[in-house]
């Protein structure tokens, strides 16, 4: 294998060459580090699990080899199957594939809930080499006989640990069941908790370990800002806060579908070009939110968690969350949106006197305390320490803020 380290073209690994054209289109000329790691290893067949941060490129990390690996395999369908949490995921993976498949004379689909599912079946009897599904949606396929993995080669669990956290266990035990246990196994993740190692050990012998990075932790280009307010002021600081900021793009992440419905229409009201997700819309209205979001037809896009992971959009200038995070896991992930690609982002959080416990936590698993922006009308309690005031080098005063904070609670 070669040394990942000195490897700087994507043309030095065992790739099929037509891929390279398609990634020059792309304008992606040098291998992720997680790309750079995986990729060999995938392309010798051997089983991985790999943990990474969102954004670091881990769907290319699997499907260059696994189409690498399926033209040079005899022709069949449903060789190649990923697995992904959402729906958006699934639309975004199969698309990148759907990219290299044409000049490598393969085929490729989407399945997923939320649409018809007629036009899926007509798909899948036309055959088809990679199915890039959601678990739920698979199972209803596979109940109806529309498919089968007789001929699967090659496995990948997308976001491994958001399937886990969204209930998906069960379905994935009852998929395994259908699949053939002689076959090549990926797993990637941006956590790698014990419920992970566990499926892990259930459904692979012998993976490989490859960990890119400080999992779980905010890449440095990402400007962490915690927003002191109350309750009812948010949704006059918000509006403050989008024009006052330098704000190309903004994500707004709220707790619940009914609190993102508000804030969404009063943002629409305003004069700033909005546009909401979440999981009670129906499946074309949230990839037309999307979209619109990518191209730039909406500056602002108002959305629960469904939005927080593994979605393609590059140019996200600021994440506010306006609701606090429940966990870490959550808090990363959602400002993991912004300052993707080695680009620079801010990430702003409300923090209301109620939430002071659940930025502690925050912080005290970040082993930082993160600077505090305030706007008129904050409450005291949470502007006593201002750590922009200190005069330290960032990793001592990050330490000092830390065990300072702990302290004072």
């Amino acid at each position: 294998m070669k040394n990942t380290d000195t490897i700087s073209s994507f043309s030095e690994y065992n790739l099929d060459p037509r891929c390279l054209p398609v990634l020059k289109a792309m304008k992606i000329t040098n291998p992720s580090p997680v790309q750079a790691q995986a990729i060999p290893v995938a392309l010798q067949g051997k089983n991985m699990v790999v943990t990474a941060q969102t954004g670091t490129g881990k769907t290319l990390a699997f499907a260059l080899p696994g189409l690498t690996h399926l033209v040079e395999s005899p022709p069949a369908p449903n060789r190649m199957l990923v697995l992904a949490p959402t729906r958006e995921l699934c639309v975004q993976v199969e698309s990148v594939i759907a990219a290299f498949c044409r000049p490598l004379h393969l085929r490729s689909v989407a399945i997923y809930g939320g649409v018809g599912i007629h036009a899926q079946t007509v798909k899948l009897k036309q055959g088809c080499d990679i199915i890039v599904a959601t678990p739920g949606r698979l199972l209803d396929h596979l109940s109806r006989d529309t498919l089968q993995f007789n001929t699967l080669r090659f496995l990948v669990f997308d976001e491994a640990d958001r399937m886990l956290d969204m209930g998906f266990l069960p379905d994935i035990r009852r998929i395994l069941k259908q699949l053939p246990k002689k076959r090549q196994t990926l797993m990637f993740s941006a956590t790698f908790a014990p419920s992970i190692e566990r499926l892990a050990h259930d459904m692979m012998q012998h993976p490989t370990r490859i960990e890119v990075g400080i999992t779980a932790k905010p890449v440095d280009s990402v400007q962490q800002l915690v927003v002191p307010v109350r309750e009812d002021e948010k949704p006059r600081v918000i509006l403050q806060i989008l024009k006052e900021e330098s704000i190309d793009s903004a994500l707004i992440f709220l707790r619940t579908i009914r609190r993102t419905e508000r804030v969404g229409r009063a943002l629409k009201g305003s004069r700033f070009k909005t546009a909401i997700i979440h999981g009670d819309l129906p499946q074309q209205r949230r990839q037309q939110a999307l979209n619109g979001f990518r191209k730039g037809k909406f500056q602002v896009l108002v959305a629960t968690d469904v939005a927080a992971r593994g979605l393609d959009i590059d140019d996200i200038s600021h994440v506010i969350n306006y609701d606090i995070p429940e966990n870490v896991d959550d808090y990363i992930h959602r400002i993991g949106r912004t300052a993707r690609a080695a680009r620079q982002g801010t990430a702003l959080t409300f923090v209301t006197p109620s939430d002071h416990a659940a930025l502690g936590t925050i912080e005290a698993a970040l082993g930082y305390n993160i600077e505090r922006r305030l706007y008129e009308g904050a409450p005291k309690i949470l502007t006593l320490f201002r750590p922009q005031e200190e005069t330290q080098s960032p990793t001592v005063s990050r330490r000092r803020r830390g065990r300072s904070l702990l302290r004072r609670r």
